[in-house]
């Protein structure tokens, strides 16, 4: 197979990090939401780029995510192609990614300055002159890429909007034979009717499809399963005897206990004393002399402080085992980092899949929980149990001091996320996300 791209020599370390593989998920991953475009707009035909910009009859945000998923494509390309190292160690599954993501890469190829969409410039071609329209240029299919022309010169710009232009002349070479609407026509009936090969494409794609889903899911399973298992166990079966042993099987005084926890005893203990006083009075009890109900309330006592003997052992365990379960969840990490991108792509997928408003409703129930007006209160709830789950007294001003900082920090990313990037990945569901907040 021939790349479009010519080969460089990457960095020594771009093996280790996988910049060349992430470089090349991110360009699959643009590839494949050019192919959706085309599929759901286009009737599986080829964008007609050439008539983009102001004059374009398509719809501003759908031609924002076409240029916009185009220079992706090219950018990230070329970062992969600068990669020699991730070239030459990739599985077959890149390897197929590679192939679908250069085929369309030729498939918006066209000369520089010759496309009817950068700025003027002397000697332009004319995409509306049918002698340009009848080119010999080869048709290029997704498995077999053939370039047309290579990458070179100074890149055209394409108009976006009023003003603004992306730099991405130097990636479309024009490769269509037909661009008239009666040739798309047959080449959807050709498509249509391409036997055996389009068949086999179809479960190409379907198998690719099946497998980032298996993978996906399988380390999402792995990253909350396994951090949970080995936490558990190396608390139980490690930790908490290692503990236990340390501190002996003396229990622990009152004065040793934080003071919610001197708190809670000192109320239990209060309770039951209360409790038997009130059944005697009530004769719901037969009557105790005063050295049997001190010693039931002894009886008690050591209960409770045995209780907060193995709440203070557990509390430490809790800690330790906490950081076993962290390491357990970056080694799951570290050992299938190649597999983190293929997490991506099926979370992407998924959120692709999403209508505008089911987009902008999901933004709205997350920033709602966890920054809104009514998330004070879940706030106090997780880090009260955060306190307790550690053995330590929640402090109430630096819970205070917490949720007057860090939703709001919280909310301001979010307010720029969806500002900043949301509205150039998708402008409808910014549009949508507007309506449904007003």
């Amino acid at each position: 197979m021939t790349s479009i791209f010519p080969r460089k020599k990457g960095s020594p370390f771009s093996k280790f990090f996988g910049n060349g593989e992430q470089a090349l998920e991110e360009a699959y991953q643009a590839a494949i939401k050019i192919k959706v475009i085309e599929d759901n707009h286009f009737n599986q035909n080829r964008i007609p780029i050439e008539i983009l910009g102001e004059g374009s009859n398509i719809h501003p945000s759908l031609e924002a995510d076409i240029v916009k998923n185009l220079e992706i494509l090219q950018r990230k390309t070329k970062e992969f192609n600068d990669d020699g190292a991730a070239i030459n160690q990739l599985s077959s599954n890149y390897v197929e990614k590679l192939i679908f993501v250069e085929g369309i890469l030729a498939k918006y190829a066209m000369a520089p300055n010759s496309s009817a969409m950068t700025t003027s410039s002397p000697g332009a071609v004319n995409y509306n002159n049918p002698a340009n329209q009848n080119s010999n240029l080869p048709s290029i299919k997704v498995v077999d890429v053939n370039p047309v022309n290579k990458y070179q010169g100074k890149s055209n710009q394409i108009r976006k909007g009023k003003g603004s232009s992306v730099d991405l002349g130097s990636v479309f070479n024009n490769t269509g034979n037909l661009s008239s609407s009666l040739g798309k026509t047959l080449g959807k009936i050709k498509k249509d009717l391409g036997g055996n090969q389009s068949e086999q494409e179809i479960v190409d794609e379907f198998r690719r499809s099946k497998k980032i889903t298996l993978i996906g899911v399988r380390l999402l399973i792995l990253l909350i399963v396994v951090p949970i298992i080995t936490q558990q166990l190396s608390k139980n079966f490690i930790i908490k005897p290692i503990v236990t042993d340390f501190r002996g099987e003396e229990v622990v005084g009152i004065e040793e206990l934080n003071h919610e926890w001197k708190e809670e005893a000192l109320g239990e203990l209060g309770t039951y004393e209360e409790q038997l006083k009130m059944n005697q009075m009530l004769k719901a009890a037969p009557p105790l002399t005063r050295e049997q109900l001190e010693e039931k309330v002894q009886e008690k006592a050591n209960e409770i402080a045995e209780e907060f003997h193995f709440k203070k052992i557990d509390s430490i365990s809790n800690i330790f085992a906490d950081l076993v379960g962290f390491v357990a969840f970056c080694a799951v990490l570290l050992i299938r980092r190649n597999e983190i991108n293929i997490l991506k792509s099926f979370i992407d997928n998924i959120v692709s899949g999403l209508s505008d408003s089911a987009k902008a409703f999901a933004i709205i129930l997350v920033t709602d929980i966890f920054v809104g007006f009514h998330s004070t209160h879940g706030w106090e709830v997780v880090l009260e149990w955060l306190a307790n789950h550690i053995g330590v007294a929640a402090n109430e001003s630096m819970i205070s001091l917490f949720i007057a900082t860090v939703p709001v920090i919280m909310d301001t990313v979010a307010k720029f996320w969806i500002f900043r990037y949301l509205s150039q990945i998708s402008a409808s569901t910014v549009a949508t996300l507007k309506e449904m907040d007003d």
